[in-house]
């Protein structure tokens, strides 16, 4: 439909509105702007919209937006900017990008050597006895092997260290970290974990997958003041990139009781969809029988979720595949979760009202979690129970309708396909890997997608992860044409899985992910339009500024060229990370 057709509808949907707000003293806000994408099928475009106690009171015309002003009335006019719904991240670890500012930064670090000498420097400055890095990746080095303890532990031999593989499945801590968690030549690996040893059977350093506990347990956790740091830190960060919603896989008690302190005090400024830590059987089973706790505090935090695991991740070949892997054929990954306790969890969610959201990588752990929520709902019938996959990255063509008919939300992060494709052909063969990250498969079939970053396992740039759904290239747009760019999405389905997709995954569609009359008031101003910027133009976006129930929560800085968090690039990972200080 044109532009001007649109338009020239909007000043009749202004009466009803207009009268009610009028008689309640006005809007207390009218936005105007050159571009406005409502991402609403009934008004798609709007020259004005209004606000009134925190929510969208009307949108369509100039005209019929200005007829609500009153007395008091804040007029916002954005000239040629682009306003888009707030955005909304579908799988974004909240507390980890926030404590992430505290610990050494490997991503893009090549060789190994250089990994070392960067926590070294870092240890020099840091007061903590624990040092703590993250996105290491093998991948990226000559040898593509694992590394081995040894130039570290001789860097650092007196402060334990311990460093996350950029997917968080996998850690190398050094010998001091070692000795305190008491691992030794002895220690026997945990089910769906995996200690990497030399060839006498020591330890070389790396744990991967649940093997990974073995040491975290030794790290003392992070204080409720650190917490409470962390999480202010992650508000600026997630804001900065037009973000006024996220799922936050992983929760728990400690994390919660951060969010609960800001929110009282009017200072936590996102929708958070929590996913309790479903390996933490006492937490889940304390509120599943509170039951299910919609978004509160003024609409910011939703607890009605948990979060499993059912396998390891593609980067350091712990995703459990249904044959071995091509570069590994000995290997056919890990499974984290028996597929018995994902079906009992999904029953008692079920019956408690709770939405269950399990990670899953490889083909054999998405059907693993397939088959269990089939299972699982033939025992709990529900009509809109939003079962969720997290990441569904690796599918059997035979289980990508099974989505569609069991009623499962993928929850995918489309960055991670531009992160992986210089190796997962390696891993997965010619054939195998055009079931990954196959977004036009899953579409095709009827589903929708709820995107995200997984951050800060990928960096929260909402610009990487739109430009990324339509394009299916890096940020330098290679390779040239997409990689299998038959997956590409459209740009209303990419906007469509930052907002109202994304929305209804996280159960906040009646509230948010739409400017819509009477949904929170949360928008994004952009400097461009997306929807007609060239691809290669996508990358060079500002977010100008950012706005949550009507009020503004980032401003760009004047004249400062927008630059990824950190820089930091979580390239080659696939997954959540595990829990650390």
């Amino acid at each position: 439909m044109r532009r001007s057709t649109v338009l020239a509808g909007l000043a009749a949907t202004a009466t009803a509105p207009a009268i009610a707000s009028a008689a309640s003293g006005g809007a207390d806000l009218i936005v105007t702007a050159s571009t406005i994408h409502t991402v609403d099928a009934k008004v798609p475009q709007a020259q004005a919209f209004a606000v009134r106690d925190g929510r969208f009171v009307y949108v369509g015309s100039r005209e019929g937006a200005l007829a609500l002003r009153g007395a008091r009335t804040r007029m916002l006019d954005l000239g040629g900017a682009t306003v888009l719904p707030g955005l909304i991240d579908a799988h974004l670890h909240f507390m980890h990008v926030g404590q992430a500012l505290h610990e050494v930064d490997l991503a893009h670090l090549t060789p190994f050597d250089e990994v070392v000498r960067r926590t070294v420097a870092f240890a020099a400055t840091s007061p903590d006895l624990w040092i703590i890095g993250d996105g290491w990746d093998q991948n990226l080095w000559p040898d593509k092997a694992f590394p081995t303890h040894q130039a570290l532990s001789a860097a650092i031999p007196d402060r334990p260290v311990v460093l996350i593989r950029v997917d968080g499945h996998a850690l190398l801590a050094n010998a001091k970290a070692m000795a305190l968690a008491g691992v030794g030549d002895a220690t026997a690996d945990p089910s769906g974990g995996r200690i990497v040893r030399d060839e006498h059977g020591a330890p070389t350093g790396v744990f991967i997958d649940n093997a990974k506990a073995l040491i975290q347990r030794a790290i003392p956790p992070p204080t409720h003041p650190q917490l409470v740091r962390a999480a202010v830190a992650g508000l600026a960060e997630c804001h900065r990139w037009g973000l006024t919603a996220i799922s936050d896989p992983g929760v728990g008690q400690a994390t919660i009781d951060a969010y609960l302190e800001l929110a009282r005090g009017g200072r936590y400024t996102l929708r958070n969809h929590v996913m309790l830590a479903g390996s933490d059987d006492a937490l889940t089973a304390h509120y599943l029988e509170r039951g299910p706790q919609p978004l509160a505090g003024n609409g910011r935090l939703a607890i009605r979720a948990i979060k499993l695991y059912a396998d390891g991740a593609l980067g350091s070949r712990g995703a459990a595949l249904l044959a071995p892997y091509d570069d590994d054929p000995g290997n056919t990954g890990l499974v984290l979760t028996a597929p018995s306790k994902i079906q009992d969890v999904a029953i008692r969610a079920l019956r408690a009202g709770f939405q269950v959201c399990t990670h899953a990588i490889g083909d054999r752990g998405n059907r693993a979690v397939l088959d269990a929520y089939e299972a699982a709902l033939r025992a709990v019938p529900r009509r809109d129970h939003r079962l969720r996959v997290e990441h569904a990255q690796v599918l059997a063509p035979s289980d990508i309708p099974r989505f569609k008919a069991l009623g499962v939300i993928p929850s995918m992060q489309t960055t991670h396909q531009i992160s992986d494709m210089g190796w997962a052909q390696a891993r997965l063969g010619p054939e195998r890997v055009k079931g990954a990250y196959a977004w036009r498969s899953l579409l095709d079939s009827g589903v929708t997608i709820a995107n995200g970053t997984d951050a800060p396992i990928e960096v929260v740039d909402s610009r990487r992860t739109f430009h990324a759904a339509i394009s299916r290239q890096n940020e330098t747009n290679q390779p040239p044409g997409g990689w299998y760019p038959r997956q590409r999405m459209t740009r209303d389905e990419a906007l469509r899985s930052m907002t109202v997709w994304a929305a209804r995954a996280n159960f906040m569609d009646a509230v948010a992910g739409s400017i819509t009359p009477g949904k929170y008031a949360d928008f994004a101003v952009l400097d461009r339009d997306w929807m007609r910027a060239a691809p290669e133009a996508i990358m060079a976006t500002r977010i100008l500024a950012t706005y949550v129930s009507g009020a503004q929560v980032y401003e760009a800085p004047m004249q400062s060229a927008m630059t990824g968090f950190r820089a930091r690039g979580r390239r080659g990972g696939s997954c959540c990370r595990g829990a650390h200080a």
